[in-house]
């Protein structure tokens, strides 16, 4: 069975030209499949034999929404199961900017970042392109509201993802289809540096995100396994390259995890390391897991950890608003709980 949307728009003509009908025929299951329509039946102006033809040979709802939670700010985190039965979150977010939707790239995760729910359970597989668009249907077709900004944050790594995420870029701000600027479309990673280079050379729009979390070597690799094969220097680096081949300013995420990562000391060290270079710091209260023992940091030292960055260093510093929080929205919480109730 072929997922229809996982097809660009030729790959979907040619699709339907191989079953005996003609081009314009494909333009048209294209233009329902980029409405989010979740059956053949919805496509008013196809054949019945054709709607039927399409339903033995295709599939088009890979995602579907099986539990959901709203937040008392109106952010909901939905679970949903694909075809195979995996599940993935996703969030819908409202901002000032518009609707954003943060969705997963993998069903699990591998890379072990410590204060993270989406590594408990480990990796089972990699979404395609068109799974990540069936979660921005998904949300859309349960809030009623078109998503004007994607985040590619939730559960999985993105770039180890590589092949699928870069397609996704391609599809989803294609003119043809949801038409998305590539300025707004975050894409979070913890630092594989070989596709970070990769990803420079493609020259999208978008905006790369770092999760960094802590600016001293020894310390990360105790919470993030991945910075012993890429130690923060060869991050740096590679998000320099980043910055002059896009042009594009680049943001660090950073969890502030209570007594491990928000001292001044930390801060200082956070502002040698960036300042002067095209970028921005988001600072990110950790949220609490409950099979993992870090707490957020009191709002003081937040701002304390702020006017560091801000006054000494003057780099361009955030402190992200918590939506959410009374949901448990972080990455892989939903998909955990879950899980332990079967």
């Amino acid at each position: 069975m072929k997922d229809l949307r996982n097809m660009s728009k030729q790959q979907i003509i040619n699709f339907v030209e191989a079953l005996g009908e003609k081009p314009f025929r494909g333009k048209q299951v294209y233009e329902w499949v980029i409405k989010g329509v979740s059956q053949f039946d919805e496509m008013a102006n196809l054949p019945n034999a054709l709607r039927q033809k399409l339903s033995e040979v295709a599939i088009l709802d890979n995602y579907k929404i099986i539990q959901q939670l709203k937040a008392k700010d109106g952010t909901i985190k939905v679970l949903g199961a694909l075809k195979d039965g995996n599940l993935v979150e996703s969030v819908f977010m409202t901002y000032k900017h518009g609707h954003s939707a943060c969705i997963s790239t993998q069903v699990g995760c591998k890379m072990k970042c410590s204060f993270c729910a989406s590594t408990l359970n480990g990796i089972v597989r990699s979404l395609t392109a068109g799974e990540y668009l069936g979660q921005i249907y998904a949300l859309q077709k349960l809030t009623g509201h078109r998503i004007d900004n994607v985040v590619l944050m939730g559960s999985g790594e993105p770039l180890d993802n590589y092949e699928e995420s870069v397609r996704f870029i391609k599809m989803v701000t294609d003119e043809d289809g949801l038409n998305l600027s590539g300025r707004s479309i975050t894409l979070s990673t913890c630092g594989l540096v070989p596709e970070i280079y990769k990803l420079a050379d493609e020259k999208f729009a978008i905006t790369l995100a770092i999760s960094l979390h802590n600016p001293f070597q020894e310390e990360r690799m105790e919470i993030m396994p991945i910075s012993k094969r890429y130690p923060i220097k060869e991050l740096l680096k590679a998000v320099e390259y980043y910055a002059e081949k896009t042009g594009r300013r680049v943001t660090f995420e950073y969890a502030l995890i209570a007594g491990v990562n928000d001292t001044e000391l930390h801060a200082e060290q956070l502002g040698s390391l960036l300042r002067g270079k095209l970028v921005h710091v988001n600072l990110i209260p950790v949220n609490a897991v409950e099979e993992k023992a870090f707490k957020p940091s009191q709002n003081d030292q937040i701002n304390r950890f702020k006017t560091i960055l801000l006054d000494k260093y003057r780099i361009n510093t955030t402190v992200r608003r918590e939506l959410g929080s009374d949901i448990n929205a972080a990455c892989g919480q939903l998909r955990n709980s879950h899980l332990k109730s079967e």
